[in-house]
């Protein structure tokens, strides 16, 4: 099947920088949107940014001037760079990817990365 990885998480202090990286694998042909959301105790999961496999990209206003999304098709890795992080940015990040299978496109999540920021 289709597996995503990411890494690149970890404790920053508010004003600091992360990036995160999501890569791809498996039984793939193409990949179309990828995506970031992010999950914070006690509330709902939320897109934080999007891009497609032509590189249009949208954000979530809370993120929008902060947040820069990527992506290498060739090595079907998606990343998130985040700077200028502030407390309220502290989630689980996860990884998103509409990927074509043998003909289908699925929806596939990563397992998750912590971000947190504080001092």
């Amino acid at each position: 099947q289709v597996r995503l990885v990411e890494s690149g998480g970890g404790l920053v202090q508010p004003g600091g920088s992360l990036r995160l990286s999501c890569a791809a694998s498996g039984s793939i042909f193409s990949i179309n949107a990828m995506g970031w959301y992010r999950q914070a105790p006690g509330k709902q999961r939320e897109l934080v940014a999007a891009i497609t496999s032509g590189s249009d990209t949208n954000y979530a206003d809370s993120v929008k001037g902060r947040f820069t999304i990527s992506r290498h098709n060739a090595k079907n890795t998606v990343y998130l760079q985040m700077n200028s992080l502030k407390p309220e940015d502290t989630a689980v990040y996860y990884c998103n990817a509409d990927v074509l299978v043998r003909g289908v496109v699925n929806d596939f999540w990563g397992q998750g990365t912590q971000v947190t920021v504080s001092s």
